[in-house]
């Protein structure tokens, strides 16, 4: 047991705090967002549900990883026409089949939330069941994970350390995610921000999977996003849209202003 409180493994643990805090932001964008569509007085409690459900999986998925990884490393089938070739063993189809859904879920959400009969308010769209919602929020935490698990197992393979991590990074998002859904209910143009990053988050999964995968399309290699320009591309976002923000609501109350 003295042999985990070195100071590599301390050191490691509080870098894999750091990245998984940092890799769960869009889970917790995303777990803010979809648990809005619950029955009103079940959402407080839908969220929690959520993430400690994705929290006990998340362990097991981070100790199946481990060997499933290991395992299959070798290429199921390989595709080769000229057109498009790529070797896909199981880390490569997680990471395309994920961006994929998650390209999907927010391309879904946006335009139901530019659907005519939801501009009332959204009471034309009948709540999901708390069973559902929480069965969306558990697998897309599951598939946000495949990605920080990946890149907490380059840091280190001690398991308490990855364990530990992955406990303290849910417990962080248990806390904060009452707090971001508020945010986004009194700010909702913020949501459509919050589902345009979901979506950069499924480009770059896409880009993971297709560099692993060695894939080429008409001759061009897949490249993967780096992540200093995933962040920066949301950084921009959000300083695009509050800016965005606070100069309608100049406009606005410029208009309402008597003689304007």
């Amino acid at each position: 047991m003295a042999d985990l409180f070195t100071v590599a493994n301390l050191a490691n643990l509080g870098v894999l705090i750091f990245l998984q805090a940092v890799l769960g932001f869009d889970n917790l964008l995303y777990i803010s967002i979809e648990s809005q569509r619950a029955p009103l007085d079940q959402q407080a409690k839908v969220r929690r549900w959520g993430i400690l459900i994705a929290l006990v999986l998340r362990v097991l998925l981070l100790v199946g990883v481990v060997h499933l990884v290991d395992a299959f490393r070798e290429p199921f089938f390989t595709i080769h026409t000229g057109v498009f070739d790529g070797a896909f063993n199981f880390s490569t189809l997680v990471f395309l089949v994920g961006g994929v859904f998650i390209m999907y879920t927010a391309v879904k959400e946006i335009s139901h939330m530019l659907a005519t009969d939801e501009l009332g308010g959204g009471e034309a769209v009948p709540p999901k069941s708390a069973g559902k919602v929480v069965a969306m929020i558990v697998l897309m935490n599951l598939i946000f994970s495949f990605d920080s698990i990946l890149s907490a197992l380059a840091i280190t393979r001690v398991m308490p350390v990855l364990t530990l991590a992955i406990v303290i990074s849910a417990l962080l998002m248990l806390v904060l995610s009452d707090t971001v859904s508020a945010f986004l209910k009194k700010n909702r143009q913020y949501e459509v921000l919050g589902l345009f990053i979901l979506l950069i988050v499924g480009v770059v999964l896409l880009g993971e999977g297709g560099h692993e995968a060695h894939m080429h399309l008409f001759g061009y290699a897949i490249e993967p996003m780096s992540k200093a320009t995933f962040y920066f591309s949301v950084a921009v976002l959000v300083v695009v849209d509050v800016l965005q923000s606070k100069y309608q609501k100049k406009l606005a109350a410029r208009r309402v202003q008597p003689g304007s």
